[in-house]
């Protein structure tokens, strides 16, 4: 549950890797100090700003934006640090406003690493203050906890700075204003395009529209003008990926925080981390040419290591996206109320309904709009021939895990040694924005069941789509991504158990029967599914008791602990009610112990059992064998077209994939 914070308070943090993110509507600098037991900063190298943008565990952006992320690992602190502030400051001789009491509210979330928000802040009350102190992450007895400050300083941040003890504070702020006034930071207008820093944010319907169209009815809702305040909704296709599990600190680590000279680059190593050394920071992207934008970088997002950083750019690209489209359907919204109510005052007199008159002002009005429509795309355009030179440069240098079956990375695979950060489930898009395609990622280990639909695609004529042909389709679209969890976990901890009823998939199935990476043979029959649901749901009673125990090392001996994944084709064929119960048991509470739920089936042919399995189609992520636009994002409502992600016809890659995972199991 997100902690919505009033001035003063505080919230435990459960994270010690965050992010912190800014929304003001209007560029401004984001900075942040650290400070002792007594709150005390010891120098200008306690300090992060523009200028010297990286301390140990700490990064802040190297721009004056509207929106911000910062970087930060509590862990990664120094041991005399006690409190970080989060400053923010409106930079001078810019042209902007000059004190935070003519923009709307600034917006500060703490969030974790994939984008969930554990506390929220909005700075109310401020008036001639040009700088503030936004929240105080700070140390009591050995926990950190948030708390919201929102204290004003109207003499700027030098004088913010001297208020906490800094000697050297008009330098620090000098040094930060000539970032900004240098290009240093690359500030750019509200809202800001793409940065060096992964900050991100679309020119609204009102920009596609231009300056005359300031009271649109629609000005509320276009594109990403006002800061949203609550992170990513969780209906979203992005937003339905669940937090992963947290995984518990290695109480013996005992490597030294990492450490960086003042201003130097960040260390991204973690001293609980286990994947060997950092990868280099990225490269910086090469100077734009006057008027144009950078060119884009693959992995110039915020992370800790260059995984993070691209799904962090490949979640950019996605909001980018959706507020680009929201930007020009509401401007088109907004030409076309506009036009009817021309028309309408136009019918409104009976004198233009009769000669020339009438017509000139209908033709002038429908004028109108179509500039307005022009305009409207122009923009657009301009944004989609950005993300699509991002796109051809993220692609390529995507992992294997988000990387789609055709991406040459496939041939140079390895069996990995830790399991990664996501996973690609297939690609998605808008219709005003074909032919790009933004990978489907979701979080691992999976918090919600897949649920392969093989029935009738909702957006096309099922006269024309033979039902056997999708249910084929959704079986290989299974066995695909089964290929795909089994390749991206290392060898020993990823089980797959298979109930295949009927046999009716015995072919589709057959890649991974014949490498040999199941558990056992598919089940088959009423005791074949009864058999394995009654091992796996036996399976989550003894983790659970474990776990509420606080005995989970006492499992058995020889008790397998790797992630188990049962895949379930032609349901409910061969499930009696003891058995739907079953499943509905480990659909709720598996994924909490590592027992996860994929199901192949038409709805349709379980409406014998009414509402009861309704909370199980719910609590599944529903994708389609073919591509179809039902993910609903009520943030923007879009409806996003998902394309599952299918071998290439022909292609080996998966028998070959497969056959190294086998080979590496038989190891273990």
């Amino acid at each position: 549950m997100v902690a919505e914070l009033v001035r003063g308070q505080n919230h435990p943090l459960s994270q010690v890797r965050l992010e912190i993110r800014v929304s003001a509507g209007r560029p401004v600098v984001a900075a942040a100090t650290l400070g002792d037991e007594s709150g005390r900063i010891h120098g200008v190298e306690w300090v992060a700003h523009p200028g010297a943008p990286t301390l140990p565990g700490l990064e802040v952006s190297r721009q004056a934006a509207a929106d911000h992320r910062l970087a930060v690992d509590l862990d990664a602190m120094p041991a005399a640090v006690h409190r970080v502030d989060v400053l923010l400051a409106l930079p001078p001789g810019t042209g902007g406003p000059v004190s935070f009491g003519s923009l709307s509210a600034p917006f500060v979330a703490v969030t974790g690493l994939d984008g969930s928000e554990v506390a929220s802040y909005t700075i109310t009350g401020l008036d001639a203050e040009s700088a503030v102190v936004a929240l105080e992450l700070y140390r009591r007895q050995g926990a950190w906890k948030v708390r919201a400050v929102g204290q004003g300083y109207a003499g700027g941040l030098a004088e913010l700075l001297t208020d906490q003890g800094l000697p050297q504070a008009h330098q620090v702020a000098a040094a930060v204003d000539e970032a900004v006034a240098h290009g240093v930071a690359r500030s750019v207008p509200a809202p800001p395009s793409r940065t060096a820093d992964g900050d991100r944010s679309r020119q609204a319907a009102a920009s596609a529209l231009g300056a005359d169209q300031s009271g649109s009815p629609y000005g509320a809702q276009q594109g990403g003008a006002q800061p949203h305040q609550g992170g990513h909704s969780a209906g979203g296709p992005y937003g339905a990926v669940q937090n992963p599990q947290g995984v518990p600190a290695d109480p013996d680590a005992t490597q030294p925080p990492p450490t960086a000279s003042p201003g130097g680059p960040i260390d991204y190593s973690h001293p609980r981390r286990r994947n060997g050394a950092p990868p280099p920071p990225p490269p910086a992207a090469p100077p734009a040419q006057p008027g144009r934008p950078a060119p884009p970088v693959a992995g110039d997002a915020t992370g800790w290591s260059m995984e993070e950083r691209l799904y962090n750019q490949v979640w950019g690209m996605f909001e980018d996206l959706a507020r680009t489209t929201a930007a020009y359907r509401s401007a088109v919204d907004f030409a076309d109320t506009r036009m009817e109510r021309e028309l309408d005052q136009v019918l409104s007199d009976p004198r233009s309904r009769i000669g020339g008159q009438g017509d000139a002002a209908r033709e002038a009005a429908q004028t109108r709009r179509v500039q307005l429509v022009d305009q409207a795309r122009e923009a657009l355009e301009r944004d989609l021939v950005q993300l699509g030179a991002e796109a051809d440069v993220v692609e390529p240098a995507l992992p294997v895990s988000f990387a789609r079956w055709d991406n040459p990375v496939w041939h140079a695979y390895r069996v990995p040694m830790e399991m990664p950060m996501a996973l690609r489930l297939g690609d998605l898009h808008l219709p005003e924005s074909d032919p790009l395609r933004i990978p489907l990622l979701v979080r691992l280990p999976l918090e919600r069941g897949l649920w392969i639909d093989s029935g009738r695609p909702g957006s096309f004529d099922g006269a024309f789509i033979d039902s056997h042909e999708l249910r084929r389709l959704a079986m290989e679209s299974a066995v695909a991504h089964v290929a795909r969890l089994l390749a991206v976990h290392p060898a020993d901890e990823f089980t797959v158990h298979v109930v295949d009823p009927a046999g009716s998939g015995a072919g589709e199935l057959a890649p991974l029967v014949q490498s040999g990476v199941l558990a056992a043979p598919p089940a088959q029959g009423a005791a074949g599914v009864a058999a394995v649901l009654g091992r796996l749901t036996e399976r989550v009673d003894l983790v659970q008791m474990a776990m509420r125990g606080g005995a989970a090392d006492s499992l058995p001996p020889g008790f397998d602990i790797s992630q188990q994944l049962l895949v379930v084709n032609d349901f409910p064929h061969g499930f009696d009610d003891r058995a739907v119960t079953q499943l509905r048991y480990l659909a709720d509470e598996g994924p909490a112990v590592g027992v996860h739920l994929m199901l192949v089936a038409d709805r349709e042919d379980a409406d014998g059992y009414g509402p009861l399995l309704d909370p199980l189609w719910r609590g599944l992520l529903r994708l389609t064998p073919v591509a179809e636009d039902h993910l609903a994002d009520p943030w923007v409502g879009h409806a996003w077209t998902y394309e599952p992600a299918l071998v290439p016809s022909g292609s080996q890659v998966l028998q070959q994939v497969l056959a190294q995972v086998a080979n590496a199991r038989t190891k273990y």
